[in-house]
């Protein structure tokens, strides 16, 4: 079993163990935290090293989806589901085409997935994409300190197995806020998802690290989605004539990306506008509110959210480490949902005009789809049509 070092899991001497690990087929490999804990643990991915703030997500399936979400860009993802990989990789779960997380973390990892799907095992998956994993460790007590703590600086590495100077290097490594992920994994170029089946509507869709399975979603409500670079004018934007505009998901802080909040503000009074995780934090900035980061974030596919002033609740999926301060929205707008357990923004809506966003993921991928209509809801508020 892996033990942790200091301040760790088991807070006692932190004297590494020498690992037993398969006969040496898979390396050990070392999990530090900026707090001076660390976690021996073995390789479940590409050998080397990385460097990101480590996080946690609570879903028990999905695992597929969350590795290629693009929102997870700079962290190393602990997933608490105690065996990770069972059913194998498929093409169609993919949310984007490559794999943006800093690295991954889980307790035990499957080597032999069984599902008629699945092209290649989960491990193999994450070698040949470069994603650096470690295995083998407490995960449960990872996701204690992080909640007790917050989300931190942290590093996964074969190379490096000394404790101490990987620790040093995980606090002199560069915090997840002072990078324009965005810019990392938003298209370089425009493309068009064409709809599924008759043509009701175009919509310009800003790719700031978008999911596969929103522009599906907005195909199978019938719009033509032009997919733009996260630092397309806005004018260069509503020159292409669409019903509507949309904002994406997407990695990091939404205070790094003033480009697209400027966007967001000369696209208000002109078109429907509809936003999702991050795309609710930048229509909200442009709003007039303020953002603020959550101590350990909402990652899970369980997340209960209130539509504010009915006794309507949903179950949502959610990726994301910032929070909206409803109180400080401008005095034409008003909160949409709030998460029922901590009470923070879930959601904004003009009071009058076609503009809302939610931070929860409606297009699931994986998740709930309790929230789907809302497509259909940015589908009704546009007029004109293809």
């Amino acid at each position: 079993m892996a033990r942790a070092g200091p301040m760790g899991a088991n807070g006692k001497d932190g004297v590494a163990l020498n690992l037993l690990v398969d006969g040496g087929k898979h390396p050990k490999a070392l999990l530090a935290l900026e707090d001076g804990s660390y976690f021996f643990g073995r390789s479940a991915g590409a050998e080397g090293e990385t460097f990101g703030e480590v996080v946690f997500n609570t879903s028990m399936i999905g695992y597929q989806e969350i590795a290629s979400d693009p929102s997870y860009a700079g962290q190393i993802v602990t997933l608490t589901y105690p065996q990770i990989g069972n059913y194998g990789i498929n093409e169609k779960d993919m949310q984007a085409s490559e794999l943006h997380l800093a690295g991954l973390i889980v307790h035990d990892m499957c080597y032999e997935p069984s599902n008629w799907q699945s092209v290649i095992s989960f491990p193999d998956f994450l070698a040949e994409r470069g994603v650096v994993a470690i295995e083998d460790i407490d995960t449960r007590a990872l996701t204690l300190k992080i909640r007790e703590g917050g989300a931190c600086k942290a590093a996964i590495s074969t190379t490096d197995l000394d404790p101490e100077s990987l620790v040093a290097r995980v606090r002199a490594s560069e915090p997840i806020s002072e990078h324009n992920y965005v810019a990392d994994v938003s298209c370089d170029e425009t493309y068009v998802v064409p709809a599924a089946g008759e043509c009701r509507h175009k919509v310009v869709a800003y790719d700031c690290g978008e999911k596969r399975g929103i522009a599906k979603r907005l195909a199978a409500v019938g719009c033509e989605v032009t997919v733009v670079p996260w630092d397309t004018p806005a004018d260069k934007a509503l020159a292409m004539s669409p019903d509507g505009i949309f904002f994406s998901n997407g990695p990091g802080d939404p205070e790094s990306v003033p480009p697209v909040v400027d966007a967001v503000r000369a696209c208000l009074g002109k078109l429907p506008i509809f936003g999702i995780c991050l795309g609710n934090q930048l229509l909200s900035i442009a709003a007039g509110a303020t953002t603020f980061k959550l101590k350990y974030g909402h990652r899970s596919h369980n997340q209960p959210a209130l539509m504010v002033g009915t006794n309507k609740a949903v179950i949502t999926s959610q990726n994301h480490g910032f929070a909206v301060n409803t109180d400080t929205l401008g005095p034409d707008w008003e909160p949409y949902f709030v998460n029922l357990n901590d009470g923070t923004s879930e959601g904004i809506r003009h009071k009058r005009l076609p503009f809302f966003s939610v931070q929860f993921h409606p297009e699931a991928c994986g998740g709930p789809r309790d929230t789907e209509y809302l497509f259909d809801d940015f589908v009704a508020m546009m007029k004109g049509g293809c």
